[in-house]
């Protein structure tokens, strides 16, 4: 699978660990930044950069990183087509995906401890939306809103 991977300076060390990991998975990694540990970066330009590669069909899922996962999260669902969820528990990072067709995962380094972290990936990207009837309703009711909403 292809997997876009980004985060801000606060989340600029579990990225680069969950990147080896997920090579190590044996996965194509698109690393979209940050590339260096700078304070004054932005989480909203990194969410944007994996939000576009995915958009664009470059990368299948993404991981996002950032202090508590929060801000680059609402960033992130600003743009049509992602669905990114901070999980910290790895019942949600693919219940997520299994439920909700999440192509997003989003996690905050300051609040979860590396080995955790590996353990969310690893559920995330072994997960499938499960295609059953009453998750594939749902979906269509949250593309809907999507839909009204990006017209206006």
């Amino acid at each position: 699978m292809r997997i876009a991977i980004g985060s801000d300076h606060a989340g600029f060390e579990l990225k680069q660990e969950l990147r080896t990991y997920i090579e190590g998975l044996g996965h194509t990694v698109l690393d979209v930044g940050a590339h260096a540990e700078r304070p004054g970066d932005d989480y909203p330009d990194y969410a944007d950069a994996l939000g576009t590669a995915l958009r664009a069909g470059q990368v299948d899922r993404g991981v996002l990183v950032c202090g508590s996962g929060v801000g680059v999260s609402v960033a992130a669902n600003k743009m049509p087509g992602v669905r990114a969820a901070v999980c910290h528990d790895a019942y949600s990072a693919h219940q997520g995906v299994e439920h909700d067709d999440m192509n997003v995962l989003v996690i905050g380094a300051r609040i979860i401890a590396i080995e955790l972290a590996k353990e969310l990936v690893e559920r995330f990207l072994g997960a499938s939306f499960s295609g059953e009837e009453r998750h594939v309703r749902r979906l269509a009711k949250v593309k809907a809103i999507e839909a009204r909403f990006a017209k206006g």
